[in-house]
């Protein structure tokens, strides 16, 4: 004889799941405490530090979306290098503090996203990538056509920042500004990672897995994916904002097509569905791209590319293996 389902026991071990999920584990405190003592144990690599940490939020964005919703994106630079000309022209003709330009980025860059959420609420996924890349495309070209403003394809020059809080200055050798992309870093994936292992994250995955499903049990799934593009779109626009912020400069380049490729790359590379995939991810892919073109500066992406196909094509289950073995290890520890 089946026994009837009890809801109050459902909603219990749901939650229960939930929260087990958010809870911190130790290598995560070891991690980030490596990360803020890489700028003070190797001054060298600051600068790396500050890239990695900002291509690493970028590709976090990403995931919200990818991972988190199913919605696949080939113009998520649309909001990088909104949130980087924002952050540029608000410290450039507006004033120079650059928490303040910081949060100015966010702010326009979520509006942004809950505009062209609209766009990306109707079609099939193939509907979606040529949407998104239109969206990105149009915002390359109106940076280009708008010069006067922008500095068109010379990029926008002459961009300084004053110090964090009145108390940091950016230094030559990018120590500050590391500590503070990674500041900004932890702040955005600690509200990503409450997001995610909310009530909020489940429906999210529930659309991801089964659009119809969901909406059949009573899920609002298109203001659900609009709020979550709006969040990712506000988060790459931060990303953005720090890279206009640390170098002082913001060309076409925040805006074009291999950035917004090369961000889904690594998430191919960490894996999609996990805020720490983006940041494995990130670091992958900007070491190689470091070093092999110190190596070979002429033909680095061919070598990138080879390495990402023999990935996918030939190793991928047996090197990915112990990485998923850890992810399913961490998500069902009591």
């Amino acid at each position: 004889m089946t026994m009837a389902k009890n809801p109050a026991h459902d909603a219990a071990g749901c939650q229960s799941a939930l929260l087990r999920g958010a809870r911190w584990r130790p290598w995560e405190f070891a991690v980030w405490a490596v990360a803020f003592a890489l700028p003070f144990v190797l001054p060298s690599r600051a600068l790396m530090v500050n890239e990695v940490a900002i291509v690493a939020l970028f590709a976090m964005s990403l995931d919200l979306i990818l991972g988190y919703a199913g919605i696949v994106s080939l113009g998520h630079a649309a909001f990088f290098g909104f949130g980087a000309y924002v952050a540029a022209l608000f410290a450039k003709l507006v004033m120079p503090e650059p928490l303040v330009g910081l949060a100015v980025a966010v702010v326009l860059s979520g509006a942004l996203g809950a505009l062209a959420s609209i766009t990306i609420l109707r079609g099939s996924d193939l509907t979606r990538l040529m949407v998104t890349l239109g969206t990105a495309l149009l915002l390359l070209e109106l940076a280009n056509k708008l010069d006067w403003l922008t500095g068109g394809a010379d990029g926008l020059q002459g961009v300084t920042l004053g110090p964090v809080l009145g108390l940091f200055a950016f230094d030559l050798y990018g120590r500050t500004a590391a500590w503070y992309s990674l500041t900004v870093m932890l702040v955005l994936f600690l509200l990503m990672r409450r997001l995610v292992h909310s009530p909020f994250g489940a429906t999210l995955k529930a659309i991801r897995d089964n659009r119809l499903r969901a909406m059949a049990v009573g899920i609002p799934v298109v203001s659900r994916l609009a709020v979550i593009y709006t969040v990712a779109a506000a988060v790459a626009g931060a990303a953005g904002a720090l890279l206009a912020q640390t170098t002082g400069f913001a060309s076409l380049d925040v805006l074009a097509f291999d950035r917004s490729a090369d961000v889904l790359l690594m998430l191919v590379i960490g894996g999609v569905g996990w805020l720490y995939g983006g940041v494995a991810g990130a670091i992958v892919f900007k070491l190689l791209q470091d070093t092999l073109a110190s190596v070979t500066p002429q033909y680095w992406m061919f070598w990138i590319g080879l390495i990402l196909v023999l990935l996918m094509l030939v190793g991928r289950d047996r090197l990915l293996r112990p990485w998923r073995w850890f992810r399913i290890r961490e998500s069902t520890r009591p």
